[in-house]
């Protein structure tokens, strides 16, 4: 069976949903699945914007054919050689023995990285700027290395269609809304695409504000990912290129409070509990509360970038800082993660450098220290109480 749909004059979206992968790249995991999209654009020539991951290479061969209708295809365009969208590529090239393969210089050196030696004559090699004419369509390629891979290349039709790779992209299956107008671009969308986009691309905000720059005056009449919906009306491409803005800038989206706590017996969970209670007393809207122990980091590294202010819990550990809080934090700092404030509410029973090993960690990050260390011994006290009471009044006052 096959099925593919047309999206815009003479463009088909051949994608396929992934419901039984559980983890992005083996790491975040992706309780709604995944999909993957892959574009054919038709014209006096054919050409087929990257393919999709191997596990459903026999349904999109399939799609391929139906929505050729007997005819050739001539090109396949290649934004990045990442395997999810390059291991069905050649499969395509086998089942059109003319097809030439549209890439960039250092595209190619990862293919033969991933495939070993490939046919170079069915290479055409571009450069930043460089156009293909298809006959109803003319493509312009727009580089924009490390907007998630070294090598990433958008592709921008004269009809405003803005292949983006990876970019503006999201975890989830479709649900068939190919298109996000179609649905709401909603809370649990926009931390679904926060957290896509703070985990595989993250640190690397000045490429994507360069690549803004790039798009700056261009009429983008649609955006069309990888993976994820297509944007076509102009509130929400304006919507995800802002958020992309701020994501980029590495700014808080909004004043809150992440909380992210390590707790072996209850004690600093309690603890925090009452931060929590004591924050919203002060009037503060946004507290969210994660535990590192029973949360993927994805999810709490991706909010902390959305909030301007962080409570951690520096649990000692056999003497030094908690495994799970460690890793936290280091994968925190790794997103580069700036331009917020921190506050340490630390516990050990005896001895121990959490609380120093948790600042050595977040200094490259540069942030503002709110309020002095608080530290628990085992538990909290009355008197932590009050110091706790005392944070969030310090918290609350830097947030308004």
């Amino acid at each position: 069976m096959y099925f593919y749909q047309e999206v815009a004059e003479q463009m088909f979206r051949l994608g396929v949903n992934d419901r039984r992968i559980s983890r992005f790249e083996n790491m975040f995991p992706m309780p709604e699945g995944v999909c993957y999209n892959s574009y054919l654009l038709m014209g006096e020539k054919n050409l087929l914007m990257d393919t999709v991951d191997a596990c459903f290479m026999d349904q999109f061969l399939e799609n391929l054919e139906a929505a050729l209708q007997g005819k050739a295809l001539d090109y396949i365009v290649i934004s990045h050689m990442e395997p999810d969208h390059s291991t069905a590529i050649e499969a395509v090239m086998r089942a059109h023995p003319e097809c030439k393969l549209v890439g960039n210089a250092k595209s190619f050196q990862f293919m033969e990285q991933f495939y070993g030696e490939q046919p170079k004559e069915r290479w055409i090699e571009v450069k930043d700027g460089d156009t293909l004419d298809i006959g109803n369509r003319t493509l312009q390629f727009i580089f924009a290395p490390m907007v998630h891979w070294p090598e990433v290349m958008m592709t921008m039709t004269d009809r405003g269609e803005l292949f983006t790779a990876d970019a503006f992209g999201s975890f989830g299956a479709i649900a068939g809304h190919i298109f996000s107008d179609t649905m709401e671009l909603d809370e649990a969308f926009m931390n679904e695409a926060r957290r896509y986009y703070i985990n595989i691309v993250g640190k690397h905000g000045k490429n994507v504000t360069a690549l803004l720059k790039k798009l700056e005056g261009k009429d983008i009449q649609m955006i069309l990912p990888l993976h994820g919906p297509i944007h076509r009306t102009q509130e929400n491409i304006q919507k995800m290129v802002e958020k992309y803005r701020v994501w980029a800038s590495f700014e808080p989206e909004e004043k809150g409070v992440l909380i992210a706590l390590a707790s072996m017996y209850g004690n600093s969970a309690l603890a925090m509990d009452m931060l929590a209670y004591y924050l919203v007393e002060e009037g503060v809207k946004n507290v969210k509360i994660y535990d590192v122990s029973g949360t993927d980091y994805s999810y709490i590294t991706a909010a902390a970038h959305r909030y301007s202010h962080l409570v951690i819990t520096p649990l000692t550990y056999n003497m030094e800082l908690y495994p799970k809080m460690d890793a936290f934090l280091r994968d925190l700092v790794g997103t580069g993660y700036k331009n917020r404030t921190y506050s340490l509410v630390g516990n050990a029973s005896w001895g121990g450098k959490a609380v120093k090993m948790a600042e050595e960690i977040l200094a490259p990050a540069k942030c503002e220290k709110i309020g002095e260390d608080l530290m628990l011994k085992s538990a909290a006290t009355q008197e932590n109480l009050e110091e706790l009471r005392n944070l969030a009044k310090e918290i609350a006052a830097s947030l308004k």
